[in-house]
């Protein structure tokens, strides 16, 4: 086997199929990891000169592993994942029929980190990059990082099974309440993603409108990354998009991500007139996602980063990513600083959202105030 270096984008761009071809043979790779949405995250948000995949060959040229990374902004040597923060989790490829790619990538980051500290956010349990990081001969810190929240894929009966009966019964109405409406499903064929996708973020930012929206679903970057992305996905079987249509017309649409084991949604957006109909949002696309997941045959439903209120409804199952970080000799000093950096930033968001929760749960007891004052 040989290590090779990419650099350039437009090369980066030329490796399509290869990559595809080696995420076709990583059982545990996410959508995250193909090449159209890294490719096209690197386009909108790349920096000249930043690019560093990692590339591990056998002798014919097949490619066994890939790594890719990038040069991190900031004047200490880092080299951390594609795909920044709107990508949900974070992996490496590797090749199931070759093992011996294993220690070959690990081996291939060591001499491409050169000096740096590689730091991968993100990281999904089970995931490939969890192997390279076992086979590290140097200094490695593993660390928490963002919480996701995980279902069986099973259909939408059996997840009320999860709930109280008198919450069930109360789902079930909604249910009933959504198809009395007569709100149509249509999953949209590849040529028509571009305009779903546009109707998708105008309804995204209609539903947050003076709620705080995330900035960046609103920037034009974002917009032409997932133009860009999405369509090929689509097209692979690596995304579904789906509009829900009332009378015809479109009151919300959904950006489901799919690879071999699990589906989550991504990004939706709905009419904020179907709140003032009523309609659950969230439980009817939690049943169209449940439907096409079991039917497809994944064995998780994701609910991908973070653990908002209404999705513990559902008594979901908490998976904690990882922060993998590896360095060498020379850079231990940099990573254990840069370990315990991160380790206390996380401590201490642990520690604000704690006392929001517990802010909360004051403010629903008899005669308490959010801020702990008694009654």
């Amino acid at each position: 086997m040989y290590a090779e270096v990419c650099r350039d984008g437009a090369e980066f761009g030329r490796l399509g199929p290869e990559w595809a071809a080696l995420y076709a043979r990583c059982s545990t790779a996410t959508p995250f990891q193909s090449h159209a949405w890294l490719h096209s995250w690197w386009l909108s948000y790349g920096r000249p000169g930043a690019l560093r995949v990692v590339l591990v060959r056998r002798a014919d040229g097949t490619p066994v592993a890939a790594a890719p990374l990038m040069r991190a902004p900031g004047p200490l040597p880092v080299l951390t994942q594609l795909g920044g923060t709107i990508t949900d989790f974070t992996d490496v490829l590797l090749d199931d029929g070759c093992p011996d790619a294993v220690p070959a990538l690990a081996e291939a980051l060591a001499g491409a980190a050169r000096g740096a500290v590689i730091d991968l956010r993100e990281v999904r349990p089970g995931a490939a990059a969890e192997r390279v990081f076992d086979a590290w001969r140097g200094p490695r810190r593993r660390l928490a990082d963002s919480l996701c929240l995980e279902l069986p894929a099973v259909p939408m009966e059996d997840l009320l099974t999860r709930i109280p009966s008198g919450k069930a019964q109360r789902v079930r109405a909604k249910l009933r309440k959504l198809d009395a409406l007569g709100i149509d499903e249509h999953i949209v064929a590849a040529p028509e993603v571009p305009a779903a996708l546009e109707r998708l973020l105008r309804l995204h930012q209609l539903q947050w409108q003076g709620r705080g929206v995330t900035a960046e679903h609103t920037s034009e970057r974002f917009a032409q990354h997932l133009a860009r992305a999405v369509r090929p996905m689509v097209e692979c079987g690596d995304a579904m998009v789906t509009e829900f249509r009332l009378a015809g017309d479109v009151v919300a649409a959904d950006l489901t991500l799919m690879s071999r084991r699990l589906a989550g949604g991504y990004l939706y957006g709905a009419d904020p007139a179907l709140r003032a109909r009523k309609v659950d949002v969230a439980t009817m696309l939690l049943r169209h996602g449940a439907r096409e997941t079991s039917a497809s045959g994944r064995a998780t439903l994701s609910m991908l980063r973070g653990t908002e209120p209404y999705k513990h409804h559902w008594r979901p199952e908490t998976v904690p990513n990882q922060r993998l970080m590896l360095g060498g000799r020379s850079t231990a000093p940099l990573l254990w600083v840069r370990a315990g950096a991160a380790a206390g930033r996380h401590w201490a968001a642990r520690q604000a959202r704690q006392r929001e929760w517990l802010g909360r749960a004051l403010g629903r007891l008899p005669g308490r105030t959010p801020n702990g004052g008694g009654g």
